[in-house]
């Protein structure tokens, strides 16, 4: 159904906070709804509500030929145009309200809603205009089954996405238990392996700093296990001292006869 949107007058002191609508409401316009009611004047004419209905500030009254639109525009888009509203369109014999249901917002509550609007209105014109009871009555009590219907199946979709996360958090629960026991032990396995390597380069340390004695004493106990042979590169390498060092450590265990070279 194509409804105009209604054009808005100056803004009027005590206006309900309108909602800010996002940018994606432009691209998706609210969708349109609507019912009637047969309705008529108890006393004068319909050129008599409209000082009435301006009691209440926040609506814009538009009279016509034949009938008395009352917009009450709740929120606006981006462009300031009206997108969540209702119109009521009171004539003689007849009041047919139209509105807007936005995404994002349940139809059968939007409906409740807009009857508990129009129940404000008809009672601001209770002494000189009535509608229908029985149709009124009747679209109340389908809204009611209708939300009550939704309140229940909301529920149990509700319940059901409930109890599903309930087991997933008990999955995580024990999956974090389990992670922290880990963490545990590989904290302390870090720490004894921080206390080994600690060790270790304690050691490396002692190697690195052998005296020209002790360097002597190695060489001699190496060569004496190794039928009177040294490799200076691997002898280097588990002491930690340079090859040159260990040069000048064999010319000298030469050069004082404690060693001697065949050739």
């Amino acid at each position: 159904m194509a409804l105009p949107l209604p054009k808005m007058g100056q803004k009027k002191e005590e206006k309900p906070e309108e909602k800010k609508p996002g940018a994606g409401d432009e691209a998706h316009p609210p969708q349109v709804d609507g019912f009637k009611v047969k309705g008529k004047l108890k006393k004068g004419k319909l050129k008599d509500l409209p000082p009435i209905l301006r009691s209440i500030s926040f609506l814009e009254i538009a009279p016509e030929k034949d009938l008395i639109n009352v917009i009450y525009v709740e929120s606006r888009d981006i462009n300031k145009n009206p997108y969540l509203f209702s119109i009521v369109k009171i004539k003689e014999d007849e009041t047919e309200v139209l509105y807007t249901i936005p995404t994002g917002i349940s139809p059968r509550k939007r409906r409740m809603d807009i009857l508990r609007y129009l129940f404000n209105i008809l009672s601001l014109l209770d002494d000189n205009y009535e509608v229908e009871n029985k149709t009124l009555f009747q679209l109340v009590e389908n809204s009611i089954k209708d939300l009550s219907d939704s309140v229940t199946m909301d529920y149990t979709k509700l319940y059901t996405a409930y109890d599903s996360m309930k087991k997933e958090v008990g999955d995580y629960k024990r999956k974090v238990t389990r992670l922290t026991e880990q963490v545990q032990a590989l904290t302390t396995q870090n720490y004894d392996l921080k206390a080994e390597n600690d060790e270790l380069k304690l050691r490396v340390q002692e190697l690195e700093s052998l005296s020209e004695d002790a360097l002597k004493s190695k060489l001699q106990e190496w060569i004496a296990e190794h039928s009177g042979a040294v490799n200076i590169t691997e002898f280097s390498r588990l002491y930690k001292v340079s090859e040159a060092r260990v040069e000048e450590i064999l010319n000298k265990l030469v050069s004082e006869g404690y060693i001697e070279v065949v050739r």
